[in-house]
């Protein structure tokens, strides 16, 4: 049985994302959560600034982990909306540190765009890649990506700029999650305070198929 590392910068990006293929792994491996902070800066159903909200939000991902099969989750501590370069380093060190506990085969996390353009997305997906080159044990990287049809998608509708999706020829891996679709709606439940981006989601990826999308780099 190998490990497996999803490595996210909020709760419910573990569920929004690539849930069908973590309920997937689970089945076949020891799979793990990092997030790197607890998307304290989320709207709870409508309203911002909730002095709850990030154990609100830490409690949810948890409910979701435990739906998907995941071992254990693990929360850096860092404040959802700040993770800038000069935090760099400090998210490399503290990720490496359990890491090294963890001796994982894989990690899993988002591809370079942070696949919504979200600057903590993107600092998460370059401090992962780093990492990655770092550990010797790790031997294979997934990032979570859309192809393009998706993307535009979603571009009519969400942050003032939502970067490309992906070729077809560019993409590595379709991991087909018909068989944990059922799995992934339950996870994404759970994240209750973020109620309209899951109806939001849900409305949305009900056009197409049940498969997830994935950049693939090997050692």
């Amino acid at each position: 049985m190998k490990t497996v590392v999803c490595i996210f910068a909020h709760p419910d990006d573990e569920a929004f994302g690539p849930g069908g293929t973590i309920a997937k792994l689970a089945r076949k491996n020891r799979v793990y959560i990092i997030s790197a902070t607890k998307g304290e800066a989320g709207k709870e159903k409508g309203r911002r600034g909730s002095k709850n909200l990030h154990k609100i939000r830490a409690d949810e991902l948890l409910a979701s982990a435990k739906i998907l099969g995941v071992q254990k989750v693990f929360f850096l501590g860092f404040k959802d909306g700040e993770l800038s370069n000069n935090l760099y380093h400090k998210l490399a060190r503290r990720l490496e540190r359990i890491l090294v506990r963890l001796k994982p085969h894989a990690l899993l996390t988002y591809e370079p765009r942070g696949i919504s353009g979200h600057l903590d997305h993107v600092a998460v997906s370059m401090v992962v890649s780093y990492v990655f080159e770092r550990l010797p044990f790790v031997k294979k990287l997934m990032q979570l990506c859309i192809p393009e049809n998706r993307a535009r998608m979603m571009h009519k509708r969400y942050f003032i700029h939502f970067p490309p999706g992906y070729k077809k020829s560019e993409i590595d891996l379709v991991v087909n999650v018909r068989d944990t679709w059922d799995t992934k709606v339950r996870a994404m439940l759970q994240h209750q305070s973020q109620i309209h981006d899951i109806r939001r989601i849900l409305k949305m990826i009900a056009k197409f198929p049940k498969k997830e999308y994935f950049l693939t780099q090997f050692k």
